[in-house]
């Protein structure tokens, strides 16, 4: 598409910074977002998105490209144009106050349609950007989706479950878990240990580390253990925090203890596993959500509801 000698108005920008804002809760989704938008992404890579606010990062990215319009007018429209077709917004439900956010998001995306009503009429070339973004998602289709590869690692969980030998699935549950951590990118930083059916390991998460401590065995995981596992975190540096996955679950008296030795824990069972490998939430968002709750409420364990 060439480049069109109108520039875009300063209310549309505003209004497009403001939507894209809140049609994402997390930056690291919003980055994906904009990335698989953009025909020239590299730009994306500028921003310092570990450190700024997603408004203080998108605010930055869409000055840079209005200021060389030469260059990034035909991705600045192809932004607009998908954010203003925004209509689902349930990945939004999971979060805190959801209802709120989806409002939010919801008006916003209205304003920015308000802005550009009848912009992309008279605007030929946006034809040409339409098929190319048509071809690309053929590509993608063409290729292993997330879905296929998540219902991959549901399916070698199922003939994990029904093994009859302990021991091997003792080392298909650390196969397993390595490919689960590493499929959303938590970066394990070793093989997992095996103990009996006790997978031990570590990754990092947010850039904080996690000692993982997994246990599949037929009795629920009582407080003398979480004890054990808090001393294991305990000796580490101090900012280590710790991730217990029972299969079975945990007893009520360890999931309410208020023993200090416990408090860098938070914990998962068999429940939370399905809800991921189902793709009702992704791991990276339960671990965050848990993890917030736990600072919060000073709770290990939280159910998280409404999936």
């Amino acid at each position: 598409m060439t480049y069109i000698e109108k520039r875009i108005s300063v209310q549309t920008l505003l209004a497009l910074k403001d939507a894209l804002t809140n049609i994402f809760w997390t930056k690291k989704d919003l980055r994906q977002f904009i990335q698989l938008t953009l025909e020239n992404p590299l730009i994306v890579s500028t921003i310092d998105w570990a450190e700024n606010t997603k408004l203080e990062s998108v605010s930055e990215l869409i000055d840079k490209m209005s200021k060389r319009q030469d260059l990034y007018q035909n991705d600045l429209l192809k932004l607009i144009q998908e954010t203003g077709n925004f209509e689902d917004f349930s990945h939004l439900k999971i979060w805190d106050n959801a209802e709120e956010k989806i409002k939010k998001a919801r008006i916003a995306v209205e304003k920015l349609r308000n802005h550009t009503k009848g912009y992309f009429d008279t605007i030929d070339e946006l034809k040409k950007a339409e098929l190319a973004r048509t071809a690309n998602q053929a590509k993608i289709k063409e290729s292993i989706t997330y879905q296929q590869r998540l219902d991959e690692l549901k399916n070698r969980f199922f003939e994990i479950a029904i093994s009859d030998n302990h021991q091997s699935r003792g080392f298909q549950l650390e196969k397993f878990l390595n490919e689960l951590f590493t499929f959303f990118d938590l970066d394990p930083k070793s093989s997992f240990k095996i103990t009996g059916e006790q997978i031990d390991g570590s990754f990092t998460f947010d850039n904080t580390d996690y000692l993982l401590e997994a246990k599949w065995q037929k009795k629920q995981i009582d407080a003398q253990e979480l004890y054990g596992f808090g001393g294991k975190i305990q000796g580490k540096l101090k900012n280590t925090l710790g991730l217990y996955v029972s299969l079975e679950g945990y007893t009520t008296e360890s999931t309410k203890t208020e023993n200090p030795a416990v408090k860098a824990i938070i914990l998962m069972d068999g429940s939370d596993l399905m809800q991921i490998l189902e793709g009702r939430i992704k791991l990276t968002d339960m671990l965050y959500i848990k993890r917030r709750h736990a600072a919060q409420t000073g709770e290990i364990f939280h159910r998280i509801t409404g999936l």
